[in-house]
């Protein structure tokens, strides 16, 4: 069963105009969250906001937006001032601009989102954007108010749907010419070097599957949790109890001064037997 969509709204393009659905491409639901205890109770420790001077506790209401711009000088802004500068929230992601399918970098891409009709009336209206966008090797650029902030979308065809993904603004982006330009060119490689390097990575080859960006860590979690239920503490009850789970060393870097015996001692390394197997 679909999750329930977290936005609605309509897809727009000219007069062409149809109601849609959202919902995050990805979730972090099933990631393993803490909760922060006072050890000495067992009670939940509650966060609050403190006047930095006098470190009473601030009210909700006190509190307020400040941009600094100067030591200990900042300028306020209430919530009626940053509404004024933003985007109407309309719900209508109105299509104004389009961009070849593949022109937009990696780096600007920032969250996906699953975009599909709302309802039957509307699948014929998205389902003629959606095509002519296929048709056309076109993705979509407009704007919209997700998150409680104002963000330029990107919209795509995939499949039977359309994923709408949200862009980093130019101001977030780090030109890589700022980390790479002083990189010098990499020497060829000799013929035997490049045969060895490519017959390395073709042992490597394995079909996609999300079992290769499965998690350890949650896993290990998990069972920590799994075994330390029967001693779980309540407030006030028993004392609790803590853990440290290592890591295990990194390998030590070391110097390759022959990167052809290095593969050729990698590729031996791949087709040694492994224990257990």
């Amino acid at each position: 069963m679909a999750p329930r969509a977290f936005w609605t709204g309509y897809l727009k393009l000219s007069l062409v105009t149809c109601p849609v659905t959202m919902t995050p491409a990805t979730s972090a639901s099933g990631k393993v969250r803490f909760h922060t205890l006072n050890r000495k109770t067992g009670a939940r420790v509650v966060a609050r906001y403190v006047d930095a001077v006098t470190g009473d506790p601030v009210e909700e209401d006190d509190e307020v937006k400040g941009y600094p711009v100067g030591e200990d000088a900042h300028v306020m802004l209430e919530d009626a001032d940053l509404d004024a500068v933003r985007l109407e929230s309309t719900r209508t992601i109105d299509i104004e601009r389009f961009v070849e399918a593949g022109s937009v970098g990696w780096i600007w891409y920032d969250k996906p989102h699953f975009l599909a009709p709302a309802d039957k009336v509307g699948e014929e209206a998205f389902g003629v954007i959606r095509d002519a966008m296929v048709a056309t090797a076109t993705a979509a650029v407009s704007r919209l108010v997700l998150y409680g902030r104002e963000r330029a979308v990107l919209v795509k065809p995939e499949g039977r749907g359309m994923v709408l993904w949200t862009l980093h603004f130019g101001g977030e982006v780090r030109p890589e010419d700022a980390y790479f330009a002083g990189l010098a060119d990499a020497p060829k490689p000799s013929r035997d070097t490049a045969a060895l390097i490519g017959k390395l990575i073709s042992g490597k080859i394995l079909d996609w599957s999300d079992d290769l960006v499965e998690d350890p860590v949650q896993a290990r979690l998990l069972e920590l949790i799994a075994a330390g239920k029967s001693k779980a503490r309540r407030p006030g009850k028993g004392k609790g109890t803590s853990g440290k789970d290592g890591a295990g060393a990194a390998p030590a870097a070391g110097n390759v001064v022959d990167i052809t015996e290095a593969l050729r001692r990698s590729l031996a390394a791949e087709k040694a037997p492994r224990p257990g197997k």
